[in-house]
């Protein structure tokens, strides 16, 4: 039998004193500490481990050793690997999993303010239990079964897609014995991670946070997981949850159209066989955001006598070794795919329309810690740990600092006191990594507010490749192209060639174009791509007045920047999605339509809070804004609130029919 990836089954204790020690010591990143005496704690059930002298400093939570001194990390280490002896030698014991689940609100509330050293309560306390997840619990699962709650009605659902929401939907749907069947457009599941295969392809999120919080690993073999990593897991998880059996592949849908008189949507799909029609009485949309290529309008585009592609839609059947490419695109694909492929090509230029923001993550490429590893494997729920102090220091992260302060009256490069000192953080990288190419200084620094834009993640890879001498970084504008190069200009009308055997576009998604090319139709014949008219909203990015029974997940202001995982938000969503459904079953109602005026109110809240971030009061081009200007992307309020918002559904907040 193969042995799942989401086996998570603790090894016994038998390695001698100096390897336990040299494993505890071994895992070399200091940020591995704060949860460490927790997660024994919790594991042994002795909380003498909490020592008060050894709590992270709350305020340096983003630091890499939380403000823990040396001697406080080599004391945390002692106690630990202490522990761990006494455990393999039967001093100590694991207490068994109904003990840790019996453990009272108030003992979690202590060992999770002693891993943060901020004192956690009120809602923070339920969502982080969640998070945390220490023992396998799935605590988001439907507590209702649709068989209870209207015995012989047929409520069929039907899921759009089958990557990272489209399965977590699929879960959720089947955990509660609601009938449906997922629709995807191509041949196996995994979304993104199916999609982009370029050269480097990799998470940049802690891949202990990006992960389903029900279905965590304990053996991610790195920090950041590359592509295929990433698409082994969510394949796991579609066949370990039962879901795979309930997908149609190569069915795209194109159109949908809500019936008044039936209450039910009727779909069109384009199938491997022709079209096709299915008919459901709710629809949830998975199709995500960024997964439609964008590709630029460049004067010559057609005249390129060479092969050229999109990064998202690779072509691996060009041979880039000994030729001139050019990449136009300087943005996150392409900081991970540039310094693999410069390793190979003759001559590589960048052409840069904006420089980014980088915050320098000096493990983003390395594997997992050997005793770090160790200790997943050893100790019950320390991985879990891990994801959750993982998950605190990014859960509201470097919100504070992306804020505009009321009294800041120039936010061209800053927009406050935080987000300036993060400014200046991020320049002295900047300047650290480029200190040898001054030349380069003005090419590479940002004009503008960090947070503005996606603020990268580097480990010094993309400095080095930009600093070769068989590359060239060009941050003027592009004039043309040609048959085999591409021609940029200065401000002075300097025109500088660029030759290329192969063109490489990095230049992003059609991110604020939702749920594009499909066509959906809802009350009186509205199209919602008309009633959006290219600046699209939902009340709580999910439902959207006049399209009863049909909630989207990764929509409209679904998108973090500077906090959490998305996966986090798909899960508040269909958490959401799931609330309403059971609202109609336990009712006896045929659809739910989300109310005009709730769904106004939140979107003017919305976007008041947007432009009181970095990203809402910039002039920097964006993906997180709508062609109008608005930002149509982001979240700007903390994870918890958006936690509350979707923990039930109000039944005022729709129009209800039976």
């Amino acid at each position: 039998m193969t042995e799942s990836l989401l086996d998570n089954r603790i090894e016994p204790i038998t390695s001698p004193d100096d390897e336990i020690r040299d494993a505890v010591a071994g895992a070399n990143l200091a940020s591995f500490l704060p949860a460490l005496l927790p997660a024994l704690a919790h594991a042994t059930g002795d909380d003498s481990l909490l020592v008060e002298a050894l709590v992270p400093d709350g305020e340096l939570i983003r630091d890499e050793s939380a403000g823990l001194t040396l001697e406080q990390q080599a004391e945390i280490r002692r106690i630990a690997a202490d522990v761990l002896i006494d455990l393999r030698d039967g001093r100590r014991s694991f207490v068994d999993d109904a003990t840790k689940s019996a453990a009272g609100a108030n003992r979690l509330q202590r060992l999770m303010s002693h891993a943060t050293g901020v004192e956690i309560h009120g809602d923070y306390v339920g969502l982080m239990r969640e998070e945390l997840s220490v023992t396998g619990d799935d605590l988001r699962a439907p507590q209702w079964r649709a068989d209870e709650l209207a015995p012989g009605r047929s409520f069929p659902v039907v899921v759009i897609g089958a990557g990272m929401s489209g399965i977590l939907a699929g879960h959720r749907l089947k955990q509660a014995g609601v009938d449906f069947v997922i629709y995807e457009k191509n041949t196996d599941v995994g979304g993104t991670w199916l999609e982009n295969t370029y050269p480097g392809c990799r998470v940049d999120v802690s891949n202990h946070v990006y992960s389903y919080s029900f279905a965590q690993r304990n053996d991610w073999p790195y920090y950041f997981s590359p592509q295929p990593e990433l698409l082994d897991y969510f394949r796991t998880c579609a066949d370990e949850f039962g879901v795979r059996e309930h997908i149609r592949f190569e069915h795209e849908v194109t159109a949908m159209t809500w019936s008044e008189d039936d209450r039910s949507w009727t779909l069109e799909l384009d199938g491997p066989d022709g079209d096709v029609t299915h008919e459901a009485n709710a629809v949830i949309s998975a199709v995500g955001q960024l997964n439609r290529p964008n590709m630029p309008s460049i004067s010559g585009m057609e005249d390129f006598a060479g092969p050229s592609f999109h990064s998202a839609t690779w072509d691996h059947d060009v041979d880039l070794a000994g030729r001139d490419v050019v990449v136009i695109g300087a943005g996150a694909s392409a900081v991970q795919f540039v310094p693999h492929i410069a390793e190979v090509t003759n001559h590589l230029s960048v052409l840069q329309r904006t420089p980014n923001w980088f915050v320098p993550v000096p493990p983003y490429h390395e594997p997992v810690a050997d005793g770090l590893q160790w200790l997943f494997r050893h100790i019950p729920g320390y991985a879990q740990w891990y994801r959750f102090w993982m998950f605190w220091r990014s859960s509201e992260g470097l919100l504070p600092a992306c804020e505009v302060d009321d009294d800041w009256e120039d936010t061209s490069l800053a927009t406050g006191a935080r987000n300036a000192e993060l400014r200046d953080l991020l320049e002295q990288w900047l300047y650290l990594c480029y200190a040898d190419r001054p030349d380069l200084h003005d090419t590479v620094r940002p004009m503008y507010p960090p947070a503005s834009k996606r603020i990268v993640l580097d480990n010094g890879s993309w400095s080095t490749t930009m600093k070769r001498d068989d590359v060239t970084l060009d941050g003027t504008p592009i004039l043309r192209i040609e048959s085999d190069a591409v021609i940029t200009a200065d401000a002075d009308g300097n025109e500088t060639r660029h030759a290329a055997d192969v063109i490489i576009y990095a230049t992003g998604f059609q991110a604020s174009k939702f749920l594009t090319p499909m066509k959906v139709v809802g009350t009186g014949g509205r199209d919602l791509h008309d009633v959006w008219d290219g600046d699209a909203r939902a009340y709580l990015g999910v439902v959207h007045p006049g399209f009863p029974n049909f909630f989207l997940c990764y929509g409209p202001n679904t998108n973090i920047v500077v906090n959490g995982s998305i996966i986090y938000f798909s899960e508040c969503e269909v958490h959401y999605a799931l609330g309403v459904i059971e609202m109609l079953l336990r009712d006896g109602l045929a659809s739910a339509d989300c109310r005009q005026g709730v769904h106004d109110a939140y979107n003017e809240r919305v976007d008041e809070g947007n432009l009181k971030m970095a990203w809402g009061v910039s002039t920097v081009n964006s993906w997180y804004k709508a062609e109008s200007g608005r930002v149509a992307q982001n979240w700007p309020f903390s994870l918890l609130e958006y936690w509350q918002q979707t923990r039930t559904p109000d039944p005022a907040d729709y129009h209800l029919t039976s």
